[in-house]
């Protein structure tokens, strides 16, 4: 037996889904391993990456 496609376009809920979140501020934030120093400051610092939309902040200890 061949695939099954879908014809059923998707709905408006199922196209935007996770992305009213980080409009409002509510961001899955996740630490990044590879960045862990910086150099012109001189201290060890903490990038954290949306894993919903891909913004970056950036937490000095």
């Amino acid at each position: 037996m061949g695939e099954i496609i879908p014809f059923k376009r998707p709905s408006a809920k199922e196209r935007h889904k996770g992305k009213s979140l980080c409009v409002n501020g509510f961001h899955k934030w996740s630490i990044v391993k590879e960045k862990q120093f910086d150099v012109k400051q001189g201290k060890l610092v903490t990038l954290y990456v949306c894993e919903r939309c891909g913004q970056t902040k950036v937490k000095t200890l």
